[in-house]
């Protein structure tokens, strides 16, 4: 297997350069051709000699892989089908040191949602999920496997609006604190100057808690930070998510409260609505406790049905009593719209199966 250009530094450009006999100045072409003008073929290149284009493509993988379908949502929402080649082995360099055998092909979804001027893509880090939550189709379909840095970054880059994104959020398939490596090198990618340039405020990353590399991710950079967090009862929450057992959510916010969250980085707390579950006054009053002092928000999901899941979403007059008590307390509390749920796009709904895109729609 190839090593995939997408994903690293100049200096590694620089190496790949240097390794197939090109001048060092190559790498920076590269980098420019990568991440400044998104190319998706060494034929775009035109500033590197045909003979250099050559080398480089025998040795190298560009890294971006186009999606092999689409659907578009009544409401605008655009739903992406990617093909990829997982490994089970975390770490940058999983992927050149595994060999084809070791790779397990699979395929996963990346969302683009419209609003106004705003164009989102819900970026997926993992095939699968290890997480098990028990209300996520993601999470029921069981890990596959992560994620390089390339596959990250070629969601980005090979969506038709690829030129117009304005945000990503890491809320699709997969836990990305669980392939940390690979969202660093990827966040690095998407935030350095010489890469997309992007701002940390325009950047999401949502997570169950794992708290060791959280602590690392809030450390390291200065993206947004979403908790999964569904039900502040330890016991309640762990039969929605095993995780608790061995992140409870109380360490979690212990350690978001260590930070800053007044200025422009933000934390949220994402918290899907059950009926009869999680939606009781109890359940506002002890959301309310657990965050008292906190500056953060805390989005309301509206459950979105799949297959033998034993729940119902929360009526909204419940949802907006719920709601109304939390903000009354000085938290910020809001009702997320749902998007794309028609075509499976969206909240826990993502499972990257090639039978449900089959061929690129029309009109994407």
């Amino acid at each position: 297997m190839r090593p995939k250009l997408l994903g690293m530094t100049p200096v590694q450009l620089k190496e790949a350069a240097l390794s197939v006999g090109l001048p060092a100045f190559t790498g920076g072409q590269l980098a420019r051709w990568l991440y400044t003008r998104r190319a998706r073929s060494f034929a775009e290149m035109t500033d590197i000699s045909k003979a250099g284009r050559e080398k480089l493509a025998a040795a190298f993988d560009l890294g971006v892989t186009l999606p092999s379908g689409c659907q578009v949502s009544r409401d605008g929402t655009k739903k992406y089908l990617f093909p990829v080649a997982c490994s089970r082995a975390a770490g940058l360099d999983a992927y050149v040191e595994s060999r084809p055998s070791e790779l397990e092909e699979s395929a996963v979804e990346a969302v683009m949602i419209p609003d106004e001027d705003r164009r989102t893509l819900c970026v997926s880090s993992q095939a699968g999920c290890r997480m098990g939550c028990t209300f996520c189709m993601t999470g029921r379909q069981g890990f596959h496997g992560h994620l390089s840095a390339a596959d990250i970054l070629s969601q980005l880059v090979a969506v038709d609006e690829a030129a117009d994104l304005t945000n990503a959020v890491f809320m699709g398939m997969g836990e990305p604190l669980d392939n940390e490596e690979n969202l660093l090198r990827a966040i690095e990618v998407m935030t350095a100057p010489w890469g997309f340039a992007w701002s940390p405020k325009r950047i999401t990353v949502s997570t169950i808690g794992v708290l060791p590399a959280l602590r690392r991710f809030l450390d390291g950079t200065r993206c947004h930070v979403a908790v999964s967090l569904h039900d502040p009862f330890p016991e309640e929450r762990a039969s929605l998510m095993p995780v608790q057992k061995a992140w409870a959510v109380a360490d979690v916010v212990d350690l978001l409260r260590q930070y800053d969250f007044t200025g422009q980085r933000r934390v949220s707390f994402e918290y899907t609505m059950f009926a009869g579950v999680n939606d009781s006054v109890a359940h506002a009053d002890a959301l309310i406790r657990l965050l008292r002092g906190l500056e953060c928000r805390v989005n309301l999901i509206r459950f979105h049905k799949i297959p033998d899941a034993p729940y119902e979403t929360s009526p909204d007059l419940v949802m907006e009593r719920f709601r109304d008590r939390v903000s009354r307390h000085g938290i910020t509390c809001t009702i997320r719209a749902s998007r794309g749920e028609d075509i499976l796009a969206a909240c826990g709904m993502l499972a990257g199966r090639h039978e449900q895109l089959k061929n690129k729609d029309e009109n994407c």
